[in-house]
C-alpha cells in the first residue's frame, strides 16, 4: 500500500505498538493521527495528555515521521485526513468501551464507503479482551480467579520493537499540539519517555517488594504506572513480559485485563448494574459533596479524597476504602462516586474505574457482594503512624493519633475540621 492512517487513542507510544508497526510494514507512508475531542479533555488529564502527545511527536520525528493533530470528532477528522492523503487503509488499536466501539463501527462504515481497508489491532491489554472464554459456556469470565488461571497460561504475542523509520505524508499539515496549562505537582509527567524510565526503575528496584508494600498508604511502594497504561504510553504486554519477579504486580495487570473483558461483554458498565441487587440509594447531595471535597469528618477517607483533588491520583488502598465509605456508610449511588473518580483520575478508564466501583458496591464481580470495609480499622492497619492522613490533612498535625483513629471523639471545631457525617463506633 502507499498510505495508511493510524488513529491513536489510548496507545501513545512507539514501542510495542501493533497498529503502528503493521502500518509501517504494509505501507510506504504512515500518518499517525490523534484527534483531540474537547468534550473528553477534562481535569488533570488535559495536561498529562498534552505532555504525552508532545513526547510522542518527538519520538516520531526522531524516526523521520510526524504526529498529526486535529480537533473535533475523531471519526470525521480521521476520514478527512484519510481522504486528504488518499489513504488505502485506517488502522486502530481495538478498545472495549461503548464510546470506543461506536467509534470503531463508524470508522469501519466510513472506510467501507470510501473503499478503504479498516483494521483493528491488539495493544490496549496484555491478552485481547475477547480471547478467553469459559469452558462451560458464556461470552466472558464473571469471576476473577478462574480468569487468572487461564490468563496466566494463555500464549502471548511477541513484544514488538519500535519502528526504525516512519515516513509521514509530506502534503499533510501536522497541526498544533494542545498546550498544557496545569501547574505540575511533581508526581506525574506525561509521555512514553518518562513512562519507560519509571517502568525501568520500578522493575529493577521495587517490584519484588510489591506484595509486602503495596498497601502501605504513606509509603511510595506502588508502581504508579497506571496513568501511563491508561494513555498507552506503556504497552501492558511489555510491562508484564519484563515483570519476571512481580507475581502480585502481574496479578494487578490481570485484573485490568479482567475488567476489560467484562466491559467488552457489558459495555454499559459505567451506567447499569452489572448484577442488579435492588439497592435503594440515597439522593444525599450534601453528603456526596462533602465526600468529594474530603470533608466527611473521617480522616482516612478525607485524606484519600484530598489526594485525588491535589494530584489526580489516589493510593489503591485509599480508593477502595473511600469508595466503600460512599456506598456502604453514606448509601450514595456508586455512579456518583465513579463519575467523580473518572473525571479526576489520571488513570481513570471506563473498564477499570467502573468495574472496580461496581465491585465495591456489590453490583459487580465481587463474590462477596455485601463486603464492608471499615475505614477506621483500615487506617490503623495501613497508616499506623498517621503519616498519610497528616500529609493531606495538615489541620490535624497537632491532633493525637487516638482521636484521628476515633474521629467521633475529636473535639468539635478542631481547626475547622468537621464532625463525622455518620457514626463510626
Amino acid at each position: 500500500m502507499e498510505t495508511v492512517v493510524v488513529l491513536l487513542n489510548r496507545d501513545l507510544r512507539v514501542h510495542d505498538h501493533p497498529a503502528l508497526s503493521a502500518a509501517c510494514a504494509d505501507a510506504r507512508r504512515v500518518a499517525p493521527l490523534f484527534v483531540v475531542d474537547p468534550a473528553l479533555a477534562v481535569g488533570h488529564r488535559t495536561g498529562f495528555l498534552a505532555e504525552s502527545l508532545a513526547d510522542l511527536r518527538e519520538s516520531l520525528r526522531g524516526r523521520g515521521g510526524e504526529l498529526a493533530i486535529r480537533w473535533g470528532d475523531p471519526v470525521a477528522e480521521t476520514m478527512r485526513v484519510a481522504r486528504e492523503v488518499s489513504a488505502q487503509a485506517v488502522y486502530v488499536s481495538e478498545d472495549v468501551s461503548a464510546l470506543a466501539r461506536r467509534r470503531q463501527r463508524l470508522l469501519a462504515e466510513g472506510c467501507e464507503h470510501d473503499r478503504m481497508d479498516f483494521r483493528t489491532f491488539p495493544g490496549v491489554t496484555v491478552v485481547p479482551p475477547g480471547a478467553l472464554r469459559p469452558s462451560g459456556g458464556g461470552d466472558h469470565y464473571r469471576i476473577f480467579t478462574p480468569y487468572w488461571r487461564v490468563w496466566s497460561e494463555h500464549p502471548r504475542r511477541a513484544v514488538l520493537d519500535a519502528p526504525a523509520t516512519v515516513r509521514f505524508p509530506e502534503e499533510l499539515d501536522a497541526g498544533s499540539l494542545p498546550v498544557s496549562r496545569r501547574a505540575p505537582h511533581g508526581l506525574f509527567r506525561g509521555g512514553e519517555t518518562v513512562a519507560r524510565e519509571r517502568m525501568d526503575k520500578w522493575l529493577k528496584y521495587c517490584v519484588e517488594d510489591y506484595a509486602q508494600g503495596h498497601d502501605d498508604l504513606a509509603g511510595n511502594r506502588t508502581s504508579k504506572l497506571g496513568p501511563y497504561l491508561r494513555f498507552g504510553c506503556l504497552s501492558p504486554l511489555e510491562v508484564e513480559s519484563l515483570s519476571v519477579n512481580g507475581g502480585d504486580f502481574v496479578r494487578q495487570l490481570c485484573w485490568r485485563d479482567f475488567f476489560h473483558q467484562v466491559t467488552l461483554a457489558f459495555p454499559r458498565i459505567n451506567r447499569d448494574d452489572y448484577r442488579p441487587r435492588g439497592q435503594q440509594w440515597l439522593d444525599d447531595r450534601d453528603a456526596a459533596q462533602a465526600w468529594k471535597e474530603g470533608r466527611t469528618g473521617v480522616p482516612i477517607v478525607d485524606a484519600g479524597m484530598r489526594q485525588l483533588l491535589a494530584e489526580g491520583w489516589m493510593h489503591n488502598r485509599a480508593r477502595m476504602l473511600t469508595a466503600s465509605f460512599l456506598v456502604r456508610r453514606l448509601g450514595v449511588d456508586w455512579r456518583v462516586g465513579a463519575e467523580h473518580f473518572y473525571r479526576l483520575l489520571l488513570d481513570g478508564d471506563v473498564a477499570d474505574n467502573y468495574g472496580n466501583w461496581q465491585w465495591v458496591a456489590g453490583t459487580g464481580n465481587d463474590t462477596r457482594p455485601n463486603r464492608i470495609v471499615n475505614p477506621v480499622r483500615q487506617a490503623r492497619r495501613f497508616d499506623p503512624e498517621g503519616e498519610y492522613i497528616r500529609r493531606y490533612l495538615p489541620e490535624l498535625d497537632a491532633v493525637p493519633m487516638k482521636m484521628i483513629y476515633e474521629p467521633w471523639r475529636m473535639p468539635k471545631g478542631v481547626r475547622g475540621y468537621p464532625a463525622p457525617l455518620v457514626s463510626m463506633d
